[in-house]
């Protein structure tokens, strides 16, 4: 089957206009297919505070009323995801952008939830994946670029988890190709011990993390990742792993940076 590699990358690497060029840079020169999701960054967080619009996170994951929709879906979709493919192709990778609401690309459903209310959240599975066009469009040598924003066929947008949509694509299209699925984030993989940017581990596999988890160790902010990635590898993802994003070439090549998710 033929390679893919689907790249996940969030916030502070967004925010930093100089690594994000050498990162994308990086990217651009992965041979074969790809597929490049992204987060937000600190800048919907900064125009909400301007905007006296509050934020809320549980567990890593925001809460989105009306207004908080209006400004991700102004801010992802459109200023973030639009300067992500326009340096792209100033590397000649003939990127597209997309909401999940383009194509029907990713179809999802408003959260449910027994005890809190996520708003205008949308939650997917493989199913929600419009796998036949994204295969389409990589066999046209195109590089699908994804924002966080989703849809319900309804009319209605939501706020997808970036790092969800990363691990569900891969799921889906794993059928296809032999995936390849990176979280690139600020770290080094997961650390042990958060006060110690080395004390970064090889190997996960799902045990190891529960026990972490209850025992307080992992940032709230990687617990969406690992989730995701464990998610992922379960359901037929040939490899996953957790890395610095500076160090994506590094990894393409020698396939051994980061922490990689075991079973």
């Amino acid at each position: 089957m033929q390679k893919l590699h689907i790249i996940k990358i969030g916030g502070a690497l967004i925010d930093d206009k100089k690594s994000l060029k050498v990162f994308l840079q990086q990217f651009s020169q992965i041979e074969g297919a790809k597929i490049l999701i992204h987060g937000g960054g600190k800048i919907a967080e900064t125009l909400a505070e301007k905007l006296k619009i509050t934020q809320t996170m549980i567990d890593g994951r925001r809460i989105t009323n009306k207004k908080t929709l209006k400004l991700v879906t102004m801010v992802y979709a459109g200023r973030i995801n639009k300067n992500i493919v326009a340096k792209l192709q100033s590397f000649n990778c003939n990127a597209m952008g997309f909401s999940g609401a383009d194509g029907n690309l990713i179809q999802a459903e408003k959260r449910q939830h027994p005890t809190i209310n996520f708003g205008f959240v949308g939650d997917i599975n493989e199913k929600s994946i419009n796998q036949e066009l994204i295969t389409n469009m990589i066999n046209l040598g195109l590089v699908p670029v994804f924002s966080a924003i989703t849809h319900d066929k309804k009319g209605n947008l939501l706020n997808t988890n970036a790092d969800t949509i990363a691990g569900t694509i891969a799921q889906a299209l794993s059928k296809n190709f032999e995936t390849e699925l990176l979280f690139c984030f600020d770290k080094n993989g997961v650390l042990e011990n958060v006060e110690d940017e080395n004390s970064n581990l090889k190997t996960i596999n799902k045990n190891e993390f529960s026990e972490l988890k209850s025992q307080g160790k992992l940032h709230k902010g990687i617990l969406p990742k690992l989730e995701n990635a464990f998610k992922a590898k379960e359901n037929g993802v040939q490899k996953v792993s957790l890395i610095n994003e500076k160090k994506l070439s590094d990894q393409i090549k020698q396939g051994n940076e980061g922490t990689k998710i075991c079973l």
